[in-house]
C-alpha cells in the first residue's frame, strides 16, 4: 500500500513541479524531458533485469547447494542460545524457536524466498500462544524487529546490481553492508529490550554481543589505521575472499551429505532465472515514477533543500545524492531498490553516491513492509511499539551505512 501511494505521489508532484516551471519560469523543454523520461527508465529497467538473469542464476543455484548441505540448521545451533534469551515467554519446546532460528538464518544468507515462509510461520506459531489475538505480544515484536533490522552476511542482490551497472568490484562494500547492518541490529534489539525489560546483561547475551561487537570493533579500528588509497584495495580483497570461501563451505557441506551437488544448483538456479523476470514489471514501474521525478527538477529541489540544511550546520554534502534510498527505505523495499539502481545509473556504481546508495540499501530492512505482512498474516491491529522501534533499528542503520561508506569509500 505505502508503494502504491508513493508511485502515485512521484508523478503527481512531478506534474505540478513540472506545471510550475513552465508557466512562471517558462522552460518549454520540461515536460518532452518528462515524457522522454519514461521511455529511458522503461528501457533501463528491462535491461537491467535482463542483465540480472545470469548472476541471479549463478548465486541462486550456490545458495540451494548451500541450502541443501545443511547451512541454515548449522546456524539456527550458532545463535540457538542467544535467542532463547530474547524469548523469556517461549517454552524451550515452543515449535516457533525453531522456526524463528531458521528465519533469521535464511535471512542473515540472502534467502529472501526461503526466509518469508518461515517467517510466516513462526509468526502464525507465535499467535497460537498469543493471550490477546489482536495484539502483537512481546515475542511477535523481538521477532519483528529483528527481522526488520535486516541483518545480513551475504547481500547478494545488491552485489548484483552493482556487476550490472558495471562496478568494477561489485563485493566491495560486503565489508561495509556487514557492519552497518550489524548496527541496525544491535539499535533494534536493545530498543526493543528496554521496552520489555529484558536484561540484556547476562553471561549468554553478553558472550555473544560481546563476542560480535568486539569483531567489529576491531574490524573497523583496523581500517581506521589504514592509509585511504588502501581501505578500498583491502576491503574488496577480504571481502572476496570471504565470499569466494562460503561457495567452498557451501560445496563441502553438501558433499559430506551426499548431495547431488550439480542437481541442487540446477534446481536453484531455475529459480534465479524466474526471480529475474518477475522484477521486470517492478523495476521499471519504480525507475519511471523515478525518472519523471528527476526530469520534472523535483528530485534536484529536494535534494538541494537538504543539502542547504547540512552546509548550514557545516557538514559534509558528498552523501546527500543517496538520501533518497535512505529515505525511501523504511517505507518500500522495491523503491529503496530503484532509488539505489537510479544513483548508480546517475552517478555511476562506482561513484561515492553509488557506494553509498548500496551501502544503505543493505544496512536495514523495510519496516513498513514487514509490519503489514508479518502482523496481516495473523490478524494483529495493534502493534504497539514496534513501529517505533523498527525505525530506530531503520535510523541506526542508516547513519552506520553513510558513516562507514565515509570510511571506506570517501
Amino acid at each position: 500500500m505505502a508503494l502504491n501511494y508513493i508511485w502515485i505521489g512521484f508523478f503527481i508532484i512531478a506534474f505540478v513541479v513540472g506545471l510550475i516551471r513552465l508557466i512562471f519560469f517558462g522552460d518549454l523543454e520540461v515536460f518532452p524531458n518528462m515524457v522522454n523520461s519514461t521511455f529511458d527508465m522503461a528501457k533501463t529497467g528491462f535491461e537491467i533485469s535482463l542483465g540480472l538473469t545470469g548472476v541471479l542464476t549463478l548465486w541462486l543455484g550456490l545458495m540451494k547447494v548451500g541450502e541443501k548441505g545443511g547451512i541454515v540448521k548449522i546456524f539456527s545451533r550458532l545463535v540457538g542460545p542467544f535467542f532463547s534469551k530474547l524469548f523469556p515467554e517461549l517454552p524451550k519446546d515452543n515449535p516457533a524457536i525453531g522456526s524463528m532460528m531458521m528465519n533469521f538464518s535464511a535471512n542473515m544468507l540472502g534467502l529472501d524466498n526461503a526466509a518469508t515462509p518461515l517467517g510466516l510461520k513462526a509468526m502464525k506459531e507465535l499467535q497460537d500462544i498469543n493471550p490477546k489475538k489482536d495484539t502483537a505480544s512481546n515475542s511477535m515484536i523481538m521477532f519483528l524487529v529483528l527481522n526488520t533490522s535486516g541483518l545480513t552476511i551475504l547481500p547478494i542482490t545488491i552485489m548484483v546490481y552493482r556487476a550490472q551497472l558495471g562496478a568494477a568490484n561489485p563485493s566491495d562494500i560486503f565489508i561495509p553492508i556487514l557492519l552497518a547492518t550489524f548496527f541496525s541490529t544491535i539499535a533494534g534489539l536493545i530498543s526493543v529490550s528496554l521496552f520489555q525489560r529484558i536484561n540484556l546483561i547476562n553471561k549468554v547475551v553478553l558472550a555473544y554481543m560481546g563476542g560480535l561487537t568486539a569483531v567489529i570493533m576491531g574490524i573497523i579500528y583496523y581500517f581506521t589505521t589504514l592509509p585511504k588509497e588502501r581501505i578500498t584495495e583491502i576491503s574488496t580483497i577480504s571481502s572476496n575472499v570471504i565470499l569466494f570461501s562460503v561457495i567452498i563451505i557451501f560445496i563441502l557441506l553438501a558433499l559430506r551429505k551426499r548431495v547431488n551437488i550439480y542437481e541442487a544448483f540446477i534446481d536453484g538456479a531455475k529459480e534465479g532465472f524466474w526471480v529475474a523476470v518477475k522484477i521486470i514489471p517492478f523495476l521499471i514501474a519504480i525507475l519511471v515514477a523515478i525518472g519523471v521525478f528527476r526530469a520534472s527538477g523535483a528530485m534536484d529541489m529536494f535534494i538541494d533543500g537538504i543539502r542547504k540544511i547540512f552546509i548550514a550546520v557545516s557538514v559534509n554534502t558528498d552523501f546527500i545524492e543517496a538520501l533518497p534510498t535512505a529515505l525511501m527505505k523504511p517505507l518500500s523495499g522495491s523503491g529503496a531498490r530503484g532509488m539505489m539502481v537510479e544513483a548508480m545509473s546517475t552517478y555511476g556504481a562506482d561513484s561515492f553516491v553509488g557506494r553509498v546508495a548500496s551501502t544503505v540499501q543493505g544496512a536495514t530492512d523495510t519496516t513498513f513492509y514487514i509490519i503489514a505482512v508479518y502482523f496481516g498474516s495473523v490478524g494483529i491491529k495493534k502493534t504497539r511499539y514496534a513501529v517505533t522501534c523498527g525505525l530506530i533499528a531503520d535510523f541506526a542503520g542508516i547513519i552506520a551505512a553513510i558513516l562507514l561508506a565515509y570510511l571506506f569509500f570517501h
